[in-house]
Order: structure tokens, then C-alpha cells, then sequence
């Protein structure tokens, strides 16, 4: 029997299909599907594994954006294992258009939700209904995303940086900007088991690394010691940290300016404190947070004025819960005491676009401007069920890992740390500890040369920029000479190059000349074109 969740699904696709007075086979022959499996996710027999299908036929029925939206929320929710049933060739069940499936509750999308379930459904749905690079022109996503044209800005040398997720003290083997230590054993709990105790073996090994590698570090802060908290909830990790702040303040100062002080000029940035609007990481109240922001800004610009201070990161910002503790911060002036805030920017899964977090990128962004908040951006992580999400196919999982980036350029953040190096328990690996880099490895360090010294004048997509429909564009310059970075949303489309471009270049490393007027063909594997 299908979960209530799956029979949600199933009665929101018969009212689109009865709406469309599309008979099973006609809706079939639509989607290029088989009338029978139109009927079993339109009664609840069955749950498609991705959402293209349900998209596909809501599509052909007519739905709205909206509509679409509120499909993608029943469908994420949907029991998959208790709805599935498996076919037997030659079983089909007597199909009738009068079949209807039991309806179950509905739950209204939020603002925030509504804008950031829209744009995967637009964006990943899409994408998904074909093979990757091979999507179907009548149904690509029609995304709309803010084009942007500034003074040039210089690209942080850091910009494109990774989480180090390893306590051994290797470094990526690839190029990158900068690294991120965090699960790396380095929580406060570590560096301080006990008052006054203090334990660097670890975090010298991982600085040591990460200076042999010239990669700047970022140290991210988190994990209340056990003595500084003990009645506080307990951390998911199994240090014995907890969540809450510590009793006493003067015990959180202390101990952030003993770390400023003894890696002075060796760490250049301090992320004040992971997560800190998730329970599981931060149960204090804001307010308790703005002042052990204020405390702990303090102590680093004493110790080590060079170093940056970034405020603590704020993610699942999708959930309006979450979202508002943002708010809250902001509000408080914990912003006044940081150089650049830290966001889990991310897409909700790395199965879906990158290009989906840019809708996010906006919520933030006004409500950082309600507040007041003028503040550069860092994005420092992903989702926080990563670990428990489903592996990406290696080709996918390189295209999204450079325009993860490409999308932070997009939103005008000035660093962004993937998630993850040094594991291969994530969807999109990069390069275990000790093993081979990968496809996506090797396609985020191509980006890094490309963007090393160079600015970025503009961002634009579609007709709104003057660019062709389901065009991706950002302009720079590098040492005198324009290049432009050109990709889609996992499309395959030919294009006049654009006038005066001597060259294009993949991401493989190869490029070939191009002549005035040819075309090109750009895909969801950014290009690069030199113009003369």
C-alpha cells in the first residue's frame, strides 16, 4: 500500500491529468513513456527514483511553476520503498482514465522554501529529464538568474578553495586556492580538552601541510569543550563536545586568542563557528552568539591583525527556521564585528545543479540589506545530510564541482570552499587521502588557472543578458587580454562564438583555434573563449 506521502504524489498527478483530459496512453506517448507506468505513479503503485518523470508529466498537463514546485516537495517525500512495485512483463493492470488515487495532506511551501524547491525543480528537474548534455530544447528549464555588470574586481587568489576533511596533514594534490580545516580533529574540544590544556600536535600537523603546499588556512571554530559546557546537549561528534556555549565566556576568549596567538601569521582566517544556527551544533541563542562573536573578534585582531575574521557560518537556510536565526544574527549587529560572513551556500543535493543555490543566494542577500549588513561572502559548506546523500556519476560530479563555483562567481561571493577533500564518503569525490584525483579534481584546478589574476566584469544568462536562450556567461580579464567562461545547465547547444574569439578551451586541458563566425557547442562543462 502506497504511504500517505506517495498517495499525495499520485492524487496531485490525476488532478493534473484529469485537467488536461489526457487519456493514460495519450500522456504516455507524451513523456515517452508506457500508458501503464503513467498509471501506476498517477494511482500511487509507484514512485518514480527521480523526479524527472513526475515533472515530465505535469508538463505535458500543463502545470505551472508553481505547481511544479508543490510536485517536487510531495514527490521528495514520497516512501519510495513502500510505494515501489516492481512490473512483470505481460501483468499490466486494466487502465482506466477514472482511476483516481486517495488524496493526503498537503503542506503549504514557505517563501524561502518556495523559492529554493522552484529552482531545483526548474533547474534539476529539467536537467534530469535526459541524459546529461542530450536535453530535449521543448522542455529545458527556462531559468531566470539576475545578470550583474560591475567595476572589474580582482578574483581572490583563495576563491576557489576546499574543506580539508583529514587530520594527517596531506594536502590536495591539485591546485587550489586555499583549504578549510574542519572534521579534522581541531574542534575546541581537541585543542583544549582540559582549562588551560592545550593540544597542537594535530592542528601543527595540518598547518605545516597545508604551508609545505602553499595553501592559506582557514581554521573553523566549533565543539564546546565538555568542561567549559558539561550540562549542555551533547555534539554528533564522538569527542565528548557539546553544543551549547560555554558558562563562562571568559573561557571562549581566552582560548580563541591562545590560538591567535600561537598561529599568528600562519592561519589567515578564522571562521568563528560551524553551522551555528543548527541544534546539533549550536544550541545557544543568537544573542549569546553575537557576543561570543564580538569576544572572539576581539582577541583576534589583538593577537593577530592580519588575520580575517569571518562570522559564524549559517546553513540549511532553505528551512525558515534556520533561515531566521540568519536574520536574527544580522539583526543583533553580529555582522559589525566580522570581515566577510560565512554561508552554507550549496546546492540542496550535489545531484542538482549548482545553479539552483542562486535563488537562495538572493533571500540572503536582501535579507542581509534589511538589516543593514554590508559584508563580503564566503560560502564554507554543503547540505548538512551530505554524508547520507547518493553518489554522483563521475562525469556529472566534475561538471558540478567547477560550477559550484562558477555559480559563487555568479553570486558574487568572494570564496567558496567545496565540500569535500580527503573523503570519499560524499557524492562528489575529489581525491581521497592518499588516492587518485579525480575528474573533478582536475577540472576544479583548470578553473583555478583560468581564474588566477584575472577579474570578473559581469555575469548574465539568457535573453535578459543578450545572450542566447539557455546561455551561461561570465566575463573577465586576464593580463591585459578578455576571456569568457560560457556553460548550460546540462544541455549540448550550438552557438556563434562571440565576436573576436581567437580560441576556445575545455577543461581537459585541449583548445583549438576558431574562426570569425563559427560555431561552438557548450554544454553543461564550461568552455572557455579568449577574445582578441
Amino acid at each position: 500500500m502506497a504511504s500517505e506521502a506517495a498517495a499525495t504524489l499520485a492524487a496531485l498527478l490525476t488532478e493534473h491529468k484529469q485537467r488536461s483530459g489526457l487519456s493514460y496512453e495519450q500522456l504516455g506517448r507524451k513523456v515517452h513513456s508506457s500508458r501503464s507506468t503513467v498509471h501506476r505513479y498517477c494511482t500511487g503503485r509507484s514512485v518514480p527514483a527521480t523526479f524527472a518523470p513526475v515533472e515530465a508529466i505535469a508538463t505535458a498537463c500543463g502545470a505551472s511553476r508553481e505547481e511544479l514546485a508543490r510536485l517536487y516537495r510531495a514527490w521528495e517525500r514520497a516512501d519510495l520503498g513502500g510505494a515501489t512495485v516492481q512490473d512483470t512483463p505481460g501483468t499490466d493492470p486494466v487502465i482506466r482514465d477514472t482511476d483516481v488515487a486517495v488524496p493526503g495532506r498537503r503542506r503549504p511551501l514557505t517563501k524561502v522554501a518556495l523559492v529554493a524547491v522552484l529552482a531545483v525543480v526548474l533547474l534539476a528537474g529539467g536537467a534530469m529529464a535526459n541524459p546529461p548534455d542530450r536535453q530535449d530544447p521543448v522542455t529545458a528549464p527556462a531559468v531566470q538568474a539576475s545578470m550583474w555588470t560591475n567595476a572589474p574586481r580582482a578574483i581572490e587568489p583563495e576563491f576557489v578553495g576546499v574543506t580539508a576533511n583529514s587530520n594527517t596533514g596531506q594536502m590536495p594534490s591539485f591546485g587550489v586556492g586555499s583549504v578549510r580545516l574542519w572534521n579534522t580533529r581541531t574542534r575546541w574540544q581537541n585543542l583544549e580538552p582540559a582549562r588551560g590544556r592545550y593540544d597542537w600536535k594535530t592542528l601543527d600537523r595540518l598547518v605545516t601541510g597545508a604551508r609545505g603546499a602553499g595553501l592559506p588556512v582557514i581554521l573553523t571554530f566549533g565543539g564546546t569543550p565538555s568542561w567549559a559546557s558539561p550540562n549542555s546537549p551533547k555534539s554528533v561528534f564522538t569527542d565528548d563536545s557539546r553544543t551549547g556555549p560555554p558558562d563562562d565566556l571568559a573561557d571562549w576568549a581566552r582560548f580563541v586568542r591562545v590560538v591567535a596567538e600561537q598561529y599568528r601569521g600562519r592561519i589567515g582566517a578564522y571562521e568563528l563557528w560551524d553551522l551555528a544556527n543548527h541544534q546539533d551544533s549550536f544550541s545557544g541563542s543568537m544573542a549569546v552568539l553575537v557576543e561570543m562573536t564580538r569576544l572572539a573578534s576581539r582577541a583576534i585582531k589583538a593577537a593577530d591583525p592580519a588575520a580575517t575574521v569571518v562570522c559564524p557560518s549559517m546553513g540549511e537556510l532553505w528551512d525558515p527556521a534556520a533561515f531566521d536565526k540568519l536574520r536574527q544574527f544580522a539583526n543583533l549587529g553580529g555582522y559589525d564585528h566580522c570581515a566577510a560572513a560565512a554561508v552554507k551556500l550549496s546546492p540542496r543535493n550535489d545531484s542538482d545543479p549548482p545553479e539552483t543555490m542562486l535563488p537562495l543566494a538572493q533571500e540572503i542577500e536582501k535579507a542581509l540589506h534589511e538589516a543593514g549588513v554590508g559584508i563580503r561572502l564566503w560560502s564554507t559548506g554543503s547540505a548538512y545530510d551530505v554524508n547520507r546523500q547518493q553518489p554522483v556519476d563521475a562525469d556529472r560530479g566534475a561538471r558540478h564541482a567547477v560550477r559550484f563555483f562558477l555559480s559563487g562567481l555568479y553570486a558574487q561571493y568572494r570564496r567558496m570552499y567545496f565540500y569535500n577533500w580527503g573523503s570519499a564518503k560524499i557524492p562528489i569525490v575529489l581525491q581521497p587521502v592518499g588516492g587518485p584525483r579525480t575528474k573533478a579534481a582536475n577540472h576544479v584546478e583548470r578553473l583555478n588557472q583560468w581564474l588566477r589574476g584575472s577579474r570578473i566584469h559581469s555575469c548574465g544568462q539568457g535573453r535578459a543578458a543578450g545572450l542566447p536562450d539557455h546561455l551561461w556567461q561570465c566575463r573577465f580579464d586576464q593580463g591585459g587580454r578578455n576571456f569568457l567562461i560560457w556553460w548550460t545547465i546540462d544541455r549540448a547547444d550550438r552557438i556563434p562564438a562571440a565576436q573576436g574569439t581567437t580560441s576556445v578551451e575545455q577543461l581537459d586541458g585541449t583548445s583549438r583555434p576558431i574562426e570569425p563566425g563559427a560555431d561552438v557547442t557548450v554544454t553543461g562543462s564550461p568552455i572557455l573563449l579568449r577574445l582578441g
